[in-house]
């Protein structure tokens, strides 16, 4: 089966390589002519496990292949997914520009039937508007004859760990009207069938209406705990052991139910921003996801909170402050939206000298902020003389730290803990004052 997918990002580029991976043969475009030169020579833009190995073993079998040119593919494909970015807007709306290109380069050179899906995250009401798009250009060619389709297909992949959740999914949500789309999709998503995964056939504002309501739904389990956690500190009350004993309920469950220093990056911030919009948009508030939104910006601040109660309040000018992890979350290089920038900026603001380390996000952190902060070799290079230490993101060789070598290098043992991944008895035997969360 032949598929071409526009987009060499995140989601463009997994995708494309698993579905090379089940046996597909799969072209990926994108504009960016350095970023597929870069691919052609085996050097993978983005931070995945396991992104590299497979993309190499795919491009060496000879079922994946990247061009800048998606008219010279379009006639040979039976199907087009559309994975370009939908950055928000500034009123928070998802900007369609990319998308809506697509699908009039489509129409432009379109001239056999092919499925065109989605799979970035749009409003609903996005797949109308690529249909109107492509028929436009065939009218403008005098090819109105042309037989198209057009399918959602979000996707649900969690950074760092995308290849295993694409090859193993809980779900596949499909979104068509068309029974010859519904064939050719089916077809397409067969080796999953074959494993007993679920693919969920609906109708296109219903799949497109998923994607948003997933990432908000979680979204609002991360804000509602971090509520609960700041409640916790005030009457006494210790989060992990009220997360355990509301996890239980299976009605509940445990996953999304740890406290921390905010959400970020490219999903959760944009599509609960992009859902709150359409639905004022309908003449609708969405008041919890609005309340969401709300936590969690106030959340990203909290650290510096803790920070100057730590100092009684006094000034902050002058002193060092430490910072492990970047990332807004573990096994991935994205700092979109991460807890970090929001620190940083507060610190640098107060007048802090900030020394960080991540194991994979320093080079990003350096094309964001530049060398407004010092980068440093490793976790122990970042707290030395030290007036704090803060924890953002929980990567797994921040668990186990030497805390004697980490106390000898400080100027002042304390540790703030954003992850709440540390043990509080372990850290205050070991003469540091420690802070987390909803503790």
């Amino acid at each position: 089966m032949n598929i071409a997918i526009v987009g060499t990002g995140y989601v463009g580029l997994v995708s494309g390589t698993c579905f090379a991976d089940t046996g597909a043969t799969v072209t990926c475009v994108d504009v960016d002519a350095t970023k597929i030169e870069r691919l052609q020579k085996g050097e993978i833009p983005i931070y995945e496990p396991g992104l590299d190995e497979l993309v190499k073993k795919n491009v060496a079998a000879g079922r994946l292949h990247f061009t800048t040119d998606l008219a010279s593919v379009l006639n040979d494909v039976e199907i087009v997914f559309s994975a370009v970015g939908t950055p928000p807007d500034e009123d928070g709306s998802a900007d369609l520009k990319y998308v809506l290109q697509v699908a009039r380069t489509i129409g432009q050179h379109l001239d056999r039937y092919v499925v065109v899906v989605t799979k970035s995250t749009v409003p609903v009401g996005t797949a109308r508007k690529v249909r109107q798009a492509i028929e436009e250009e065939l009218r403008k060619r005098g090819r109105e004859d042309v037989p198209f389709d057009v399918a959602s297909n979000p996707e649900f992949l969690k950074e760092g760990n995308a290849i295993k959740d694409f090859m193993s999914p809980d779900r596949v949500v499909v979104g068509t009207e068309s029974e010859r789309a519904k064939k050719v999709l089916t077809r397409l998503y067969k080796p999953f069938l074959i494993n007993n995964f679920r693919v969920i056939f609906m109708d296109i504002p219903s799949a497109e209406m998923t994607k948003y309501a997933a990432n908000s739904m979680l979204a609002t389990r991360i804000s509602f705990m971090n509520d609960i956690a700041n409640l916790c500190e005030r009457v006494g009350a210790n989060v992990n052991m009220v997360r355990a004993g509301i996890g239980a309920d299976t009605r509940i469950g445990r996953k999304f139910l740890y406290a921390g220093c905010g959400y970020g990056g490219s999903c959760f911030p944009k599509d609960v921003k992009a859902l709150i919009k359409t639905a004022d948009q309908n003449g609708y508030s969405m008041e919890v996801l609005k309340a969401v939104e709300r936590v969690n910006e106030t959340q990203k601040s909290i650290l510096f909170r803790k920070l100057e109660k730590a100092f009684d309040g006094k000034p902050l000018k002058g002193l060092t402050i430490a910072l492990w992890g970047l990332s807004f979350k573990p096994e991935t290089d994205d700092m979109r939206e991460s807890t970090a920038l929001v620190m940083i900026a507060k610190l640098l603001e107060a007048g802090c000298n900030v020394r960080v380390y991540d194991p994979v996000a320093m080079d990003e952190c350096r094309r964001k902020i530049g060398d407004s902060v010092t980068y440093c070799r490793d976790k122990y290079d970042a707290v030395l003389d030290a007036d704090a230490l803060l924890l953002l993101t929980e990567w797994k060789e921040f668990r186990l730290p030497t805390w004697g070598v980490v106390h000898k290098a400080m100027r002042r043992p304390l540790v703030i803990d954003g992850r709440n991944i540390f043990d509080a008895e372990e850290l205050e035997e070991n003469g540091f004052e420690y802070y987390c969360i909803g503790r």
